[in-house]
Order: C-alpha cells, then sequence, then structure tokens
C-alpha cells in the first residue's frame, strides 16, 4: 500500500470502529452476547491497534507542509502533557457513568461529586489537549489531519455525554448535577471539606499521573522516532 492508502484506511478502520458499533444497537447486542467485560477488553484491545495503526500511517504517509515548526512550538506538547497524563489517571473510574471511562455502576452523587467537581470529562479533556499539543508543532497535512479529527472527536462527545446525563437526571436533580460538576475547574481544590474526602486520592493519582508522563517523555524517542524536547 502506498502512504496515503494505508493512511486513509486506518482513518476510516479507527473512525468507523467508534460509529459502527452504535448502528443498530450491535454494542447492546453483543454486550448481551458476550457479556460487558469481554466486550469491552476486546474492544479495548481493537482500538487501541487500530490506534497504534493510525500513528505510524501518519508517520509514513508522504509529507505534506501546511505550517513549518517552529522553535517555540515544541513547548505546547510538553507544557500541556502533564495535565493531559494528570487528567487520564484521575479519571479513569471516575463515580460520573456519563463520561468516558467513567464507573458505570456509579450512582453520582452531588454531595460528593469527587474529581467531577474538577473536570466531569477528563478522559474527553486530556485526549483534546493530547491532540492539540501534538498538532502545534506537527503542520504536515498527514499529522493535521490525525490530531486536528482527534481533537474534534474528544471535543464533539462532551455535549453528546452531557445530553445523555440531562436525558438521564430529568428537569429536577439535573442542576445539582450541572452545579457540582464542571468542565474545567480548580475552585474545588480550594474547599477544605472537598479536600478533606477526595485529597488523598487526588494526590496519589496525580503523582501516577507525573510518573506517566515521564515515562512518555522519555520513550518517546525510542518508540516514535522522534525527540520531544525542544
Amino acid at each position: 500500500m502506498t502512504g496515503w492508502t494505508e493512511y486513509t484506511l486506518a482513518l476510516v478502520a479507527f473512525t468507523a470502529s467508534h460509529f459502527v458499533p452504535r448502528i443498530g444497537d450491535l454494542r447492546g447486542r453483543l454486550i448481551g452476547r458476550v457479556g460487558r467485560r469481554a466486550y469491552f477488553s476486546v474492544y479495548g484491545l481493537l482500538s487501541l491497534a487500530l490506534l497504534v495503526w493510525v500513528i505510524v500511517a501518519a508517520g509514513r504517509a508522504p509529507f505534506v507542509e501546511v505550517w513549518p515548526q517552529a522553535p517555540w512550538m515544541r513547548w505546547a506538547p510538553n507544557l500541556l502533557m502533564p495535565l493531559a497524563t494528570v487528567l487520564i489517571v484521575n479519571g479513569i473510574g471516575i463515580a460520573q457513568p456519563f463520561t468516558l471511562g467513567g464507573n458505570r455502576l456509579a450512582v453520582f452523587d452531588p454531595a460528593d461529586p469527587g474529581f467531577a467537581a474538577i473536570s466531569r470529562h477528563p478522559l474527553f479533556l486530556a485526549l483534546a489537549l493530547w491532540s492539540l499539543a501534538h498538532l502545534v508543532p506537527n503542520g504536515d497535512l498527514a499529522h493535521v489531519i490525525l490530531f486536528g479529527l482527534f481533537a474534534a472527536l474528544a471535543l464533539a462527545a462532551i455535549p453528546i455525554f452531557d445530553a445523555r446525563a440531562q436525558a438521564h437526571f430529568g428537569p429536577d436533580t439535573a442542576p445539582a448535577f450541572w452545579r457540582e460538576t464542571g468542565l474545567f475547574s480548580l475552585a474545588p481544590l480550594a474547599n477544605r471539606s472537598w479536600r478533606k474526602r477526595n485529597g488523598e486520592r487526588l494526590a496519589k493519582r496525580t503523582a501516577i499521573g507525573i510518573i506517566l508522563w515521564a515515562a512518555l517523555l522519555l520513550g518517546h524517542t525510542a518508540v516514535i522516532g522522534v525527540s520531544p524536547l525542544p
């Protein structure tokens, strides 16, 4: 396959993997047949494999410059990626079922929103940050399409999941959900009661997020083939 052919196929396969399961409730029928855990385990591995394929295919696509890379542009991923990894680690299993990575069995408690008080969509924000941070220094056409698409999908998913939350809670209880959660806010950190309930968990997960960022930074050259340092 030529570079553009492989890249197009990879993009189509990755995008289709996120939309096809929703057609005709295919996902629901598969979950009913094999179980939720088995479905999401296989789906997660498939999504990861397709993501790796897309990234590799983008690197093999012909180079078409959209904008040149200036030295300052490399600061974008170096400054934003620590926040992205912290959001990822804190967002996994969040007690807010209406978001990516949220605990689907959790019952949201407005009196104790947990990390959702800082962000009710931490994984979507992390994906958007990762995409936009890498879009800045990668001005070739293949990577502009790649990171632009990922950012658009992440940001477009937020109102879709918010609409599901609104429909679930209804007009009586939804106001408390919106009041006690935020798209992104550091205000809960100044709340003594919130810190008492969530401070230890936040500190541990934030430390893991920083370690994850450091590992990605150190392994970037070996895995991707390009140094991320300015």
